[in-house]
């Protein structure tokens, strides 16, 4: 049965009852419990098993409703309202508010002679315990995680950060799921563009429902073809405040532990939270490690099978003497030999990823062991080209977000391409194209690669390396510009500071 938007209820109860029982046919865990309102009055109350907390119906809702009254002057709404001891109890009057209602697990009480129900606020399901994300682990930190449960994702924000300018504005898409969504910023830090624009490409989703928050990344997203992510998700309370804090807006969704953070850059996914619970020394040497290693994930292959092919005399005697032996059996060109180790690689990390926990691991290892054994062994493929994909492999591994590792291991294969075709020449055309790509990007209207391209240089303080907290007392120029300065300037620690020394 379909229901219209301003459909209202009806002071007939036979008529609101078959309303309610057409709407919810053939749905056996739907429940209508008639009782006699104050023992004179037909009554009933709708909800879905599951999700209602039958234990509090039965104390707050069926004792108090069920028994006689002495003061029968008053109306039966100021009676409901005086006897019903639940803090969440709402007047209704639209029957698409009621189906609402009854969805979220908030049973929903009507009566005969009255035009309006009550929402009696009795939800109640399984929810899964606050965790540490598995996938985004830290040596030192915050340990909690997201849940599937909105209420408690907004509750952990808010134990962050202590501030009434936190607000969260919530809004439902998907035509079947009515989804919950919510938009949070810090007022007064994110700008109000940024905040008008994440709203607009959030009204305009039309769908027939949302499970996940990577529908809602596909559909808002500035490229939606280009390889590389443009807006960045998260597990973790502590980074998701760490970018309201910066200016950025979030966005959550009901049913998953993923919220999304806009607007990113490239640089933001080489960003760990280790990097700021750890010294600035050792977050900046973790940094550049992790840039030097996705340089090796994406150019090494390509680089050894264009100086096998093409240039051979950029190779040193004795190591090309050692290569050449190792490849004098192999049937395969390096381009093949690669290509073929490369898709076996890929397949064997899917395979882990798939099988269950606990021997997936197991079988990913044994399998590149053996395989790799195997094949040389065989003559398929050379000893160094093993070298070569493993260490490509564990690179790939450096980069802390998931979703930028996949882009960097898609544009691999379109780069050895290019090597095994036109050398070191190709290699560079492929890095031009990259670079002039990651230029045009733009992530809700800014640079993909600030603060490099624009250049600004007083801004490289927490993208290549990671600067001591007392000299970042400026936001990021791409979301800051509203509310530039986080901190007082000239916090420099040392023995003069703040204050003489004992003598």
């Amino acid at each position: 049965m379909q229901v219209k938007p301003k459909e209202v209820l009806h002071k007939n109860f036979q008529q609101n009852e078959e309303t309610f029982r057409s709407i919810y046919n053939n749905c056996s865990d739907v429940v209508f419990a008639p009782f006699l309102l104050f023992g004179k009055v037909k009554a009933m109350i709708v909800y879905i098993e599951g999700l209602s907390d039958v234990q509090g119906m039965d104390e707050f809702i069926f004792a108090s409703l069920k028994k006689e009254i002495a003061d029968e002057a008053q109306p039966l709404s100021v009676l409901i309202e005086k006897e019903i001891s639940i803090s969440k109890l709402k007047k209704i009057q639209l029957i698409a508010d009621c189906i609402e209602s009854i969805s979220l697990g908030d049973p929903i009480l009507f009566y005969e002679g009255g035009d309006s129900a009550y929402s009696l606020g009795l939800a109640k399901w399984e929810k899964r315990a606050i965790e540490e994300p598995e996938a985004e682990t830290v040596i030192r930190g915050p340990r909690g995680g997201f849940t599937e449960d909105l209420q408690v994702n907004t509750s952990q924000l808010r134990r962050i950060i202590k501030s009434p300018a936190l607000k969260i504005q919530t809004m439902k898409i998907g035509k079947y799921t009515n989804t919950n969504v919510s938009i949070v910023y810090v007022e007064g830090l994110a700008e109000p563009t940024l905040i008008e624009e994440v709203k607009n490409r959030l009204e305009r989703i039309q769908i027939d429902g949302i499970l996940e928050s990577e529908y809602i990344e596909e559909l808002i997203e500035d490229n939606p073809y280009s390889p590389f992510p443009q807006i960045m998700s998260t597990e973790r309370p502590d980074v998701a405040a760490s970018a309201l804090m910066e200016g950025r807006v979030i966005i959550l969704t009901d049913g998953t532990p993923f919220i999304l953070m806009v607007p990113v850059s490239f640089f933001s996914f080489l960003q760990a939270p280790d990097d700021y619970y750890q010294r600035a020394l050792i977050g900046s040497f973790t940094r550049f490690l992790r840039n030097g290693f996705l340089v090796i994930s994406l150019l090494f292959p390509s680089f050894y099978v264009a100086v096998t092919t093409f240039h051979q005399e950029m190779i040193p005697d004795a190591l090309l003497l050692s290569i050449s032996a190792s490849r004098e059996s192999v049937p395969f060109p390096a381009l093949i030999e690669v290509l073929l180790m490369e898709i076996v690689f890929e397949a064997l990390r899917e395979a882990g990823i798939r099988l269950p926990k606990q021997i997936g691991s197991a079988v990913s290892i044994v399998g590149a062991l053996v395989i790799g054994q195997a094949a040389v062994q065989a003559g398929l493929v050379s000893a160094p080209m093993i070298i070569v994909v493993a260490s490509t492999g564990i690179a790939s591994f450096l980069i802390p977000r998931y979703n930028a590792g996949y882009s960097v291991r898609i544009l691999r294969f379109p780069i050895i391409f290019l090597a095994g075709t036109l050398g070191l020449l190709g290699i560079m055309m492929g890095i031009l194209a990259i670079f002039i790509h990651l230029c045009t990007l733009r992530s809700f209207g800014e640079a993909y690669l600030a603060p490099l391209a624009p250049f600004k240089k007083h801004e490289l303080k927490d993208t290549i390396w990671r600067s001591p907290f007392w000299m970042m007392d400026t936001r990021p120029h791409f979301t800051g510009q509203y509310n530039m300065h986080r901190q007082a300037p000239d916090q420099e620690p040392g023995p003069q500071k703040g204050g003489e020394t004992n003598s």
